[in-house]
């Protein structure tokens, strides 16, 4: 159950990113950092279980954005041919020269590669700069899922001022799940209060990790069956550890849509939120992005394990 919350809301940082990525613990996973050559222009995690290693959040030195959610649909077919974290891979791996626009892409793999037979997901993707986010007429990002039938379909946020926006796993606008309600709520609230305090960047990222540790996820009631409970995954930010013999036999899928690979060691265990990450960029497209690494490959809790990066977006006043 992942989540993502942007914002162009706040006065200093024309994009903010929150997300948090929820997995079974002990699913090999890769830690925020610039990628191996020829892709070493893309910073992000890496998904070490599948033959493709690609990614859930990843963001390039030219500032290229993708960050994917997985979708649950209920009665449908959830496993596709393809893997889902090839999706941003395929946007952050063009190369750095490469001009081809968000649009451009999303015509591209919606109607030239095809996304039907991914299994479920919403991709958002595109290039932050100056002019295309949290403008008065920027391009903002583009949102496209395996439901998009054509470019001309695709859906597009964040291109002016004063945007909250919320993703987890459904199709974007839905009102009916109370984490991204709660999120988009409690983002924006974060921001004004940091603009009225004038506090520091510090204190807005853990502001902004405290909202993505927002646990309000019920219980397990006595004698509750599996699936009753998983729908109740929906309610809450983060997700606690959970575990258990049902955990054991169920596919993240089941859970929460997740990316299903080939080592079943690794897709059955304790689920739970894994890692937590915020990008921040300024005014003059310096990047800040913090990831958290809340457990080890062992599934056991770790000790503030951060990966920092600082750079600037090359090309931002472009």
């Amino acid at each position: 159950m992942c989540i993502a919350l942007l914002t162009t809301a706040h006065p200093d940082y024309p994009f903010i990113l929150l997300n948090n990525r929820d997995e079974f613990l002990t699913r090999p996973t890769a830690k925020a950092a610039f990628w191996p050559s020829p892709n070493d222009h893309v910073l992000g995690g890496r998904d070490l279980q599948r033959p493709e290693q690609g990614t859930w959040l990843g963001l390039t030195k030219q500032g290229r954005l993708a960050c994917l959610t997985n979708y649950r649909e209920s009665g449908a077919q959830i496993y596709g041919t393809k893997s889902r974290g090839g999706l941003p891979k395929a946007f952050l791996s063009l190369p750095p020269q490469s001009t081809q626009s968000s649009q451009e892409f999303a015509r591209h793999m919606v109607e030239d590669v095809g996304v039907s037979d991914v299994g479920g997901f919403s991709l958002v993707f595109g290039r932050l700069s100056k002019r295309n986010i949290g403008a008065k007429n920027g391009e903002g990002l583009a949102i496209i899922s395996n439901r998009t039938e054509d470019a001309s379909a695709t859906t597009w946020v964040c291109g002016k001022p004063g945007e909250v926006q919320g993703l987890s796993n459904s199709h974007f606008g839905d009102r009916t799940w109370p984490k991204v309600v709660e999120g988009e709520k409690r983002l924006e609230t974060a921001v004004q209060e940091h603009v009225a305090a004038g506090s520091s960047k510090e204190d807005l990222l853990n502001s902004f990790f405290d909202i993505l540790s927002t646990d309000t996820l019920p219980r397990r009631k006595h004698g509750q069956d599996w699936e009753t409970y998983v729908y109740q995954l929906r309610n809450s930010i983060f997700i606690p550890r959970i575990g258990g013999e049902e955990v054991e036999h169920s596919s993240a899928d089941k859970i929460a849509a997740a990316d299903v690979g080939h080592n079943a060691k690794t897709d059955t265990g304790v689920y739970g939120t894994q890692k937590q990450t915020i990008i921040l960029v300024d005014h003059d497209g310096k990047v800040t992005y913090v990831e958290k690494t809340l457990y080890d490959e062992n599934g056991h809790p770790t000790d503030n394990d951060i990966q920092r990066h600082e750079f600037e977006i090359e090309g931002w006043n472009d």
